[in-house]
């Protein structure tokens, strides 16, 4: 192929992708991000579709500690970890996160994609198995395939399921077998059944890996998460999350888990060895936001109010949703397009979402995600759900 030919593919995949009514569109906020945010040509508009659970992104202590850090580190750190890169924000950051989440030890990535991404070879190798849920995230997947062990996937929520692959898994004669699920489902907002998880795997002696990056601060005791709400803290054997979701909604991931393990992943996983350590601003705020967190059961009362209260208004007006138990909430649509058109018009509403299409999520299976936030009021709520009767009335989602 030519050089020419190849630019001619690249036009020729761009046309199909708009011609399907996939093209993802980036609107520009000019406003910090919050329950409502100023959009580009749209004024200020109510925000159903940030991972702000807990309200925290724009929250007046949060920044301070970010200047604070600022102030007294610099601004970005200039090395890896391991030449000249660890300060001691970054070790106490570590230090509060395992606390929270009750481990050994944590230790710090860019992002959680990238946490995902360098957990799994240092640790297993050919002779080992991971059994992944068939919806866990991309990053997951991704992270599997860079290691060499073998690759069984199982059924979501169906623990005879499990059970089979284990077995499969132990026919094949897989030495360490690594069961690895997200907490929560973020396109479909449910949560994983990790008791169950759990008791299949103690039957077959698996490690149990639980990627909760939409559960950390918002979901179980104290926002400890779905181990936490599952009452298995003790049994999860490896955690990884995310400081850009309810904890601040800042940059940066981590794996929370035993001493050993942490130990190893300092030691070998290649995107902590050859990525830059996070900036001091990010450490100084993710510290302020778990405080938060910790004592944040108002703010998390206030998003399961949220959240049943939108659920119950939009499932009576006839809308298809997904999920239980979360924030997350999304509408299905099935047809891109229309859910692409049903979220312009919801802009022109005041009401900030955005449309989910392939290859995120299946063909046909195109969805509004909501996601509700402790900054909304109840009024707010209301406010919503009546403009997605409204416009989903005008466009035919429901009669």
């Amino acid at each position: 192929m030519s050089r020419t030919e190849f630019y001619e593919k690249v036009d020729a995949t761009l046309d199909d992708i708009r011609t399907q009514g996939l093209w993802k569109h980036e609107r520009t906020i000019e406003s910090p991000q919050g329950g409502s945010v100023t959009v580009e040509n749209a004024g200020e508009v109510l925000n159903l579709c940030a991972n702000n659970y807990l309200g925290l992104a724009d929250d007046p202590s949060i920044v301070a500690a970010a200047n604070q850090a600022m102030e007294t580190h610099g601004f970005g750190m200039a090395s890896v970890r391991f030449i000249c890169g660890t300060t001691d924000l970054h070790t106490a950051l570590e230090q509060d996160i395992a606390s929270y989440l009750r481990t050994d030890d944590a230790i710090l990535f860019a992002a959680c994609f990238d946490a995902n991404g360098g957990v799994f070879e240092p640790l297993l190798g050919p002779e080992d198995a991971i059994i992944s849920d068939s919806l866990n995230h991309a990053s997951i997947i991704d992270g599997i395939r860079l290691c060499k062990a073998k690759r069984y996937r199982f059924a979501t929520r169906d623990l005879s399921n499990l059970d089979s692959q284990l077995s499969s898994a132990k026919e094949d004669d897989a030495q360490t077998l690594l069961i690895v699920t997200d907490g929560v489902f973020s396109m479909d907002g449910y949560i994983a059944d990790l008791a169950g998880i759990c008791e299949v795997a103690d039957r077959y002696g698996a490690l149990v890996m639980v990627d909760d990056c939409h559960a950390t601060g918002l979901i179980g005791p104290q926002g400890r998460g779905t181990p936490a709400l599952a009452g298995v803290e003790d049994r999860v054997d490896i955690v990884t999350s995310t400081l850009g979701k309810a904890l601040g909604g800042g940059m940066g991931g981590f794996v929370a888990a035993q001493q050993g393990v942490i130990d190893l992943l300092r030691q070998r996983a290649r995107p902590y060895l050859f990525s830059n350590a996070i900036a001091p601003a990010l450490l100084g705020g993710a510290r302020q936001a778990i405080a938060l967190a910790l004592d944040g059961n108002d703010r998390r009362l206030q998003l399961e109010a949220n959240a049943a209260q939108f659920r119950a208004i939009l499932h009576g007006a006839g809308f298809e949703l997904s999920g239980a138990g979360h924030p997350i909430i999304p509408i299905m649509i099935g047809d891109a397009t229309l859910a692409t058109d049903l979220a312009t018009r919801l802009l022109d509403e005041g009401i900030y979402v955005t449309a989910f299409s392939f290859p995120v999520v299946p063909h046909g299976s195109a969805r509004i995600r909501t996601q509700m936030n402790a900054a909304h009021s109840a009024a707010d709520i209301e406010r919503a759900a009546q403009a997605f009767i409204k416009v989903g009335r005008e466009l035919g989602c429901i009669s």
